[in-house]
Parts: structure tokens; sequence; C-alpha cells
């Protein structure tokens, strides 16, 4: 029978340290508890979404940049083709390397730094052997059949954040038969 009691009387203290326990478990629980850590998980988060959309934003700039250089390469090559030795109705016939740079200087495109362009012209002219090879010339030859060759250079500043400030060089190469 004493057992018995033992046993009673242990049930009778079951609710008491069962109580104890679990303020315990709540007061632990609340020491290391988990309540801000979404927030701090969230601003992590948006840290790293904030800096790719500017990285998605700058690389757009950048493909604007080489839009900008393409297209002035094809221009300056245009204008550098159609103004050749036999040229006799244009302005700025017998085009120079220094015309054709500021010529494309002279384009203005938003946000491109126009005096950071660099514009490379470069006359080219044929083999005679076959099959036909293009050189450069010593000085500008631009009689008609021969090649203007522009290349179009601009240094585009890269800033995402996170990421170390740099430059991408963007440049472009077009190519041309000089008609007049």
């Amino acid at each position: 029978m004493s057992g018995q009691r033992r046993r009673g009387g242990a049930d009778r203290l079951r609710p008491l340290r069962q109580a104890r326990f679990s303020r315990a478990a709540n007061i632990a629980r609340e020491i290391r508890g988990d309540a801000g850590s979404s927030l701090v998980e969230s601003a992590v988060s948006f840290v790293f979404l904030i800096a790719a959309m500017f990285g998605i934003f700058e690389m757009s700039l950048a493909l604007f940049a080489y839009h900008y250089v393409s297209d002035a390469a094809r221009e300056a090559s245009r204008y550098a083709s159609v103004r050749g030795s036999q040229c006799t109705n244009l302005d700025h016939c017998g085009a120079t390397s220094a015309q054709i740079q500021s010529y494309i200087q002279g384009m203005a495109f938003p946000s491109i730094d126009m005096s950071n362009v660099s514009v490379t012209a470069t006359w080219l002219s044929a083999s005679a052997s076959q099959p036909t090879t293009w050189s450069a010339c010593n000085n500008q030859c631009d009689a008609p059949g021969n090649q203007v060759q522009v290349v179009v250079t601009y240094p585009f500043p890269l800033s995402i954040p996170l990421v170390p400030k740099s430059t991408i060089n963007v440049s472009s190469t077009s190519v041309m038969v000089i008609a007049h």
C-alpha cells in the first residue's frame, strides 16, 4: 500500500512539475525566439534583390551603349565611303580620319559621354592576286573600290551595387567599299 501512496503522491505533483518545466520552456523559447528573424531575412533578401535590379538596369545601359557604338561605326563607314577621292557634290570630300572622328562626336546620344568615344579609320586596298585580300594602306587610299574600316570604342562605366566598379570597353567595327 505504501507503494500506491507514493504513486498517488507523484501523480499529484506531476501537474506542478509540468507547469514549472513549461514555464522554463517558454522563457527559453522567448530568449532564443525567432520573432524578429523574418525581418532580418527580408532585409538581407531585399538588399540582394535591389542589387540584382540595379545590375539588370546597368546591363541594359551597357546594351544601349553597344547599340550606339554599333550605329556610330556604321554611320562613320557610310560617311567615309561616299566621301572618297572622286567625291564632288558633298561637303568634306576626301574625308580624313579627323573629319570622321568629329562627325561621330557630333552625333548626340543620350547618356553617352561623346568626349570618351574613340574613332579609328583605316583605308584598305585590295591585293592584285586571287583570292583577294585586303591590307592597310600606308597613306589614305580613298579611291573607289578600296575599303574603309572604322572602329568605334566607348569605355562604359559599370556601377553595380555590391560589385567593384569597373569599365567595359564596348567596341564595334564596320567596313564598307568606297563608292565615290
